[in-house]
């Protein structure tokens, strides 16, 4: 009964692509803006892509412009992570989260306030 569930991920090869499922089960009517960062073993949790849920203005950090696309399914509360192109760099537990702060796609951890469960993708060479 987690407020955020996360689905997807999983092994694959360079240059593979995945697709990440955040799905929002509380306070749906209410969402401001979903968030996707990852965390790679002895590095601090980054930032990678954004979604304001009403209007669906995006953000998306320079390291995975142009082959990450974040999108969503309002009528399934759902937030999607389309990666492309995957690298193995791009290993990593990759997380979404909710900021209920304001409708501003923020870029720090320290700015969200509730978080899914993570799920690990590796990507092999």
């Amino acid at each position: 009964q987690a407020q955020l569930v996360q689905s997807g991920g999983g092994l694959v090869q360079a240059g593979g692509s995945l697709r990440l499922y955040c799905k929002v089960s509380e306070r749906t009517s209410s969402i401001y803006v979903l968030g996707w960062f990852r965390q790679a073993p002895g590095k601090e949790r980054e930032f990678l892509a954004g979604i304001r849920w009403i209007g669906g203005s995006t953000y998306y950090d320079d390291s995975v412009l142009g082959r990450f696309y974040v999108d969503k399914d309002s009528a399934k509360d759902t937030m999607y992570l389309q990666m492309n192109n995957l690298k193995p760099e791009d290993t990593a537990v990759y997380y979404c989260a909710r900021q209920d702060r304001g409708l501003q796609i923020e870029i720090r951890p320290s700015d969200y306030d509730s978080w899914g469960q993570g799920t690990q993708v590796t990507v092999s060479s």
